[in-house]
């Protein structure tokens, strides 16, 4: 993580929330926009990969830490034009 990126924490939450929640924050962020999503729901591990890609980002998914908290990258690109979530 970079001082530049914006950190969304969704620890606590289940599904669909840490998707909405990075969704939310990218709404008004340019494309090359990095945003780090941190979330401990399982789901979260398919859900935002598959969101990322439906919005033309790029997203690289650490490893869960011993708490089971996965960190996600999330590089906004071309599909940032559509803003619905």
């Amino acid at each position: 993580m970079s001082e530049q990126d914006l950190v969304v924490d969704a620890r606590g939450t289940k599904c669909p929330v840490p998707v909405i929640e990075v969704a939310r924050a990218s709404r008004d962020l340019p494309p090359g926009s990095v945003l780090v999503l941190l979330a401990d729901d399982v789901a979260a591990r398919s859900d935002v990969p598959a969101w990322a890609r439906m919005r033309g980002h790029a997203v690289a998914v650490g490893d869960a830490d011993a708490d089971g908290v996965t960190t996600y990258r999330v590089v906004l690109g071309a599909g940032q034009a559509d803003r619905s979530t």
